[in-house]
């Protein structure tokens, strides 16, 4: 029997809609939600009829019939700190998202959606490995500053499925190998992963590791005090400067890889220093974990969508390659990570967590 799966990624201003039988994908679809429209909720919970509409009248239009569907897999929400794998959506985590205590993001009104359209049509709606995915030793909690406990927070559903591809494709378990996995990204995490499960990872949101195209990652302390208590700056600016304006972003104003890259084709030698940079610290991170796995690496991983950018490759490269082979697999790879976490529940290989 073969298993009819329902993907939904839900974005700040895009609703993507996968289409999945057993692992075959049949249909992608992308909902853009325009600003002028967004601009009439006050809030992201206020879109949540508005979206679950959209998406009821884009499958109906395929032809598609939700009660057909052995599952939805969406990605996961601002839940409290959980061990990886997959999870059955319930009452708890629906009004642990709703409530706003560990986090605000769009995925938490498209994880309420998929819960009401689940229970509408008797059909389990799954997440898998969620951002908030916490596996981490007790050493690696501490922060140097008693009030301040360092937090899991990362990119954990491609993190993970690269991990479990890469050592599929090696013909060995996940469980039995240690790897350094590197997302790179808007953000860009480094994980140390320890037979199975990652011990130790840069806060790839708002905290620490590798600047990013958009993230400006560990900064001298003290400055960056400074610079807060300036007068200059309000919270919010602040706030950007971290996550969302740091970065490639604050360098060269952009964080398009395909620019940069063209840029530097152009003879730009001051982006090619600013790629420099950024490679120079996501290799300092990948050291960093090497030592969490006290050098037992079977491999380097490169993932996310600036794995295709060859000259930040191939100088992460440069840098690593001592330490272990360096294998890439490029791409954010999320869709694909909700399908082959929901038939790997559906057939049974594995169970789901309790929450």
């Amino acid at each position: 029997m073969g298993y009819k799966i329902l993907i939904l990624n839900f974005g700040s201003t895009s609703t993507k809609i996968a289409i999945y039988d057993d692992l075959q994908e049949r249909n992608n679809i992308s909902i853009n939600h325009p600003t002028e429209e967004l601009r009439k909720f006050n809030s992201i919970w206020e879109q949540e009829e508005y979206r679950r509409q959209k998406i009821e009248e884009t499958l109906a239009k395929h032809d598609y019939k939700l009660n057909t569907f052995s599952a939805i897999s969406c990605r996961g929400g601002n839940i409290k700190p959980v061990q990886g794998g997959v999870y059955v959506l319930n009452d708890e985590m629906i009004a642990d998202m709703r409530s706003g205590k560990y986090g605000v993001h769009p995925t938490n009104v498209g994880n309420a959606i998929a819960y009401k359209i689940g229970k509408d049509n008797g059909i389990p709606v799954i997440i898998a490995d969620p951002p908030v995915t916490d596996e981490f030793t007790d050493l690696a909690r501490f922060s140097g500053i008693k009030e301040i406990t360092r937090l899991s927070s990362f990119h954990a559903l491609n993190q993970k499925r690269t991990a479990r591809k890469l050592s599929e494709d090696l013909g060995v378990s996940y469980q039995e190998i240690n790897l350094i996995v590197v997302h790179l990204g808007g953000g860009i995490s480094v994980g140390a992963h320890k037979k199975g499960k990652v011990i130790d990872v840069n806060n790839a949101l708002d905290g620490d590791g590798p600047f990013s195209p958009e993230r400006a990652g560990s900064l001298p302390v003290g400055d960056l005090i400074k610079m807060c208590y300036s007068g200059k700056y309000t919270l919010d600016e602040m706030l950007k400067k971290i996550c969302g304006g740091g970065g490639l972003m604050s360098y060269l104003g952009t964080s398009d890889g395909r620019e940069v890259e063209n840029r530097i084709d152009n003879g730009d030698e001051y982006a090619l220093k600013v790629v420099e940079a950024m490679a120079y610290q996501v290799s300092k991170e990948i050291g960093a974990m090497a030592t969490v796995l006290e050098g037992n690496i079977t491999a380097i991983v490169l993932t996310g969508g600036f794995a295709r950018f060859d000259k930040l490759v191939d100088l992460i490269k440069k840098h690593t390659s001592f330490l272990a082979k360096v294998y890439l697999y490029p791409g954010e790879n999320e869709i694909i990570s909700l399908a082959e976490n929901a038939y790997r529940y559906l057939t049974g290989k594995v169970k789901a967590n309790k929450y």
